[in-house]
């Protein structure tokens, strides 16, 4: 195992870089960067002082003192990538609809009436409640539960129509 030495010119340009210079000359125009890149100033100042607190620790690796500043710089660009591809998830991931609860009774009742619709779906055939968690569950078109299921979009489309009409008789419901 080879072990790299390191000179003594090398070693005192480690010892120069002074993180704290770097970030009292460009702080300020780094969170500017940060603001245009994520759009908010609390996120982009957390963005500039994560890469000043990881520069700063690490500061011991960078081996020229003259490219701390574009070290910070592209530590604070990949900062605000990681910010922006987490909202990105975020975004992509829809919140399911919760209907507005006003009072405890009424949170009670929708939960009763959620189990009610539950245990009504289990009693139907499986290809109908199969053919109804696709479409209203997962939110498919009746194209993509025929798909799915391996059979004609109009015999999902009869199939839904079958199960909706067999949960509405289990739950009591007139048509």
């Amino acid at each position: 195992m080879e072990v790299e030495l390191l000179s003594q010119q090398q070693a005192l340009a480690r010892q120069r870089v002074d993180v704290a210079s770097i970030f009292a000359e460009h702080h300020v125009g780094l969170v500017r960067l940060a603001l245009i890149m994520v759009g908010d100033q609390a996120t982009a100042e957390d963005v500039v002082q994560e890469a000043f607190a990881r520069t700063h620790a690490g500061r011991a690796r960078l081996r020229d003192a003259d490219k701390a500043l574009a070290y910070v710089r592209s530590a604070v660009l990949n900062g605000c990538r990681s910010v922006l591809r987490r909202r990105a998830t975020v975004f992509r991931r829809p919140v399911p609809y919760e209907p507005p609860v006003w009072s405890a009774e009424s949170a009670a009742l929708l939960g009763e009436e959620r189990r009610e619709v539950l245990l009504a779906l289990r009693e139907l055939p499986s290809r109908q409640r199969e053919a109804l968690t696709l479409r209203y569950y997962f939110d498919l078109s009746d194209q993509e539960v025929a798909v799915t299921m391996g059979i004609n979009a109009s015999t999902a489309r009869s199939t839904i129509a079958r199960g909706l009409a067999a949960l509405g008789r289990a739950l009591g419901e007139e048509s």
